[in-house]
């Protein structure tokens, strides 16, 4: 992975996860003085501090003019005081995570490419592409189902599907697709 793509947390002035940014952008709001990199022991540093931090083992890095800067994993931003919204998006994904990746009918977990999306009222009777409409099927629920209600097919879902109610420490490790660092932990178990 190119080290500039690569996901630095940003906190809003109270020290609040607001979301993910590539490591270009927490450089340049750094070195523009619009935040500040936050260290392991969670101390401040200004782009002229930072760049004198020393660069560990297990740290990325950057060449530099006169040697190599630490990409910071967590930047915090001077102003902005303001908490994300909670809105989380409709996809495939959340979907399925929300859905524990386990068909609503049955219960099985099969491989994911073994999931469908099932709307419980059908798309042929009015059913509309909503959390509440949407759930995780496999394919011999959704095909025993096709265009019948789950009354009507004999089915019983396992839970009424509702929005989920995620925390944004939640979708932030949703959005870095794996790739977590131990810096963020305090940030996101305090959210």
């Amino acid at each position: 992975m190119d080290v500039l793509t690569g996901p630095v947390l940003v906190l809003n002035k109270h020290f609040t996860p607001i979301q993910l940014t590539t490591t270009r952008r927490a450089f340049v709001l750094l070195y523009s003085g619009i935040a500040q990199a936050i260290d392991e022991q969670g101390n401040s540093f200004d782009f002229d501090e930072w760049r004198k931090v020393d660069v560990r083992a297990k740290d990325d890095f950057l060449p530099i003019v006169g040697g190599q800067i630490r990409v910071p994993r967590i930047v915090q931003l001077h102003r902005y005081d303001r908490l994300p919204r909670s809105s989380i998006r409709l996809t495939r994904r959340n979907l399925m995570v929300r859905d524990e990746f386990q068909c609503q009918y049955c219960m099985r977990k099969p491989p994911v490419r073994d999931l469908n999306i099932d709307h419980v009222m059908p798309k042929s009777r009015g059913g509309n592409a909503s959390w509440e409409n949407l759930v995780t099927a496999c394919r011999h629920c959704n095909l025993k189902k096709a265009w019948k209600t789950p009354e009507e097919a004999n089915m019983r879902l396992n839970r009424i599907p509702r929005r989920p109610k995620w925390s944004t420490a939640v979708q932030i490790l949703m959005t870095a697709g794996g790739q977590v660092f131990e810096e963020w932990d305090p940030f996101l178990k305090a959210s």
